[in-house]
């Protein structure tokens, strides 16, 4: 089995490779393949992957190439984990939109749309070249946005799935304190990428025991911590919304905050370097303690169990991934991509059904879908004016003065990225 990791330069990567080395009987990969424009990065992070499959036990190849043609030949499956701007694109998704008062945030809001505008057509060019190479290869997409990204890859045919750590994040955190085994414990995840909501939380399967109420009553202040909303909310709104709805119900709040301390760029960019430095070290055999700081803590357990559940070696029956609606959520069009349990395998992802949504849901999740409908077109055909659109759709955003000064933002930071403007 082949693996390739597009943007395998990535710090994250280290996180991956751990995943692959002790999950290797779920997912037995032969050749692992990282692909990255920056060598120098390449290198030190290849490196410390070769020290961390060898001190595992772990008797796969790992090859190091920035030859993106070469790197996916052949591949049985691509995982997406590209940053199109790298950083300094981030760190300015993150400020700029904070000028007009709204959400500096890198895959929602202004500064998602800027990501997407970058992003989609760097994939789709990709994904192209994994067709010529191999038309049954399965793409997973772990790219921000990620819910835009693989509409993207769908609506152009790929054979692609999208891939967040929200929903395994959840399930590990309710497994502890529930004392159950992580498989065990089974999420009514339901919403968009990074608009979601545990609506459930089912001890055994899909049809088990809903111990959500137990948990909020007992475990409310913990939760409602992590997520950074107020204990009250949760206790009325019945769920536990992800972190990322922290932006549309604390809008205010948030903004206030981010005017007054680093930005999380700055942040992530410090720590990179101190990881490579780190990875440079030729006796570091393991993913350092750090890098657990740096996000995208259990995407390499949610990575090898999709991957071996696409390629028919196994994984786990059901799992959360961005798929295509198919009247899943009837509120939306079919070729919206959602996010929700499904049932996964070699065929691809078939949701599960989802009950009705209490309209508090399902409008803010109609909402965004009309955004990233409108987000793609511009991402696609490009345009001022889609640009403004997209904007003034934006829940987060929504007046005609803000969107118009946004775009001109938008287009400025971006140009070099932009083909047609």
């Amino acid at each position: 089995m082949k693996l390739t990791v597009v943007g395998g330069g990535s710090t994250y990567t280290p996180e991956l490779v751990d995943g692959f080395a002790r999950l290797r009987d779920t997912l037995p990969v032969e050749e692992l393949v990282l692909v990255d424009p920056a060598e120098d990065r390449l290198e030190l992070v290849g490196g410390l992957a070769r020290r961390i499959f060898a001190k595992q036990g772990h008797g796969g190849r790992i090859v190091t190439t920035s030859d993106l043609d070469a790197g996916i030949d052949g591949a049985d499956a691509v995982l997406l984990q590209l940053r199109v701007g790298g950083q300094a694109a981030r760190q300015r998704d993150e400020t700029w939109p904070l000028e007009c008062g709204c959400i500096g945030q890198e895959t929602t809001g202004a500064g998602g749309l800027a990501k997407a505008l970058r992003t989609v057509p760097v994939v789709l060019d990709i994904a192209e070249r994994v067709r010529r190479s191999n038309p049954r290869a399965w793409i997973i997409d772990f790219t921000n946005p990620v819910g835009i990204v693989t509409r993207a890859l769908l609506q152009a045919g790929h054979r692609a799935v999208g891939l967040c750590n929200v929903a395994i994040g959840f399930q590990r955190k309710f497994a502890a304190l529930l004392g159950a085994a992580p498989a065990d414990v089974h999420l009514a995840h339901v919403g968009l990428n990074h608009l979601t909501w545990e609506t459930g939380v089912r001890l055994g399967g899909p049809e088990g025991e809903n111990v959500l109420p137990k948990l909020l009553a007992e475990h409310g202040e913990a939760l409602a911590d992590d997520v950074r909303l107020p204990r009250p909310l949760l206790d009325r709104l019945g769920v536990v919304p992800s972190y990322y709805l922290r932006y549309y119900y604390a809008h205010d709040e948030v903004v206030r905050e981010l005017r007054t301390k680093p930005s999380r760029a700055a942040e992530v960019a410090a720590m990179e370097r101190e990881l490579l430095a780190m990875y440079g070290d030729p006796a570091l055999d393991e993913k350092p303690a750090l890098l657990a700081k740096r996000g995208g803590a259990f995407y390499s357990e949610a990575a090898v169990d999709l991957a071996a559940a696409l390629l028919g070696g196994g994984g786990s029956p059901y799992q959360v991934v961005n798929a295509l609606n198919r009247g899943t959520l009837p509120f939306l069009p079919d070729d919206a991509v959602i996010e929700v349990q499904a049932a996964v395998g070699p065929a691809g992802p078939v949701p599960l059904p989802v009950p009705g949504l209490d309209p508090l849901f399902s409008g803010l999740i109609a909402n965004v879908t009309a955004y990233e409908d409108l987000a793609l077109e511009a991402a696609l055909r490009g345009g001022r004016d889609r640009v403004f659109r997209a904007l003034l759709a934006h829940p987060l955003i929504g007046q005609y003065a803000y969107a118009d000064a946004l775009t001109d933002q938008l287009i400025a930071h971006n140009r070099e990225h932009l083909a047609w403007a």
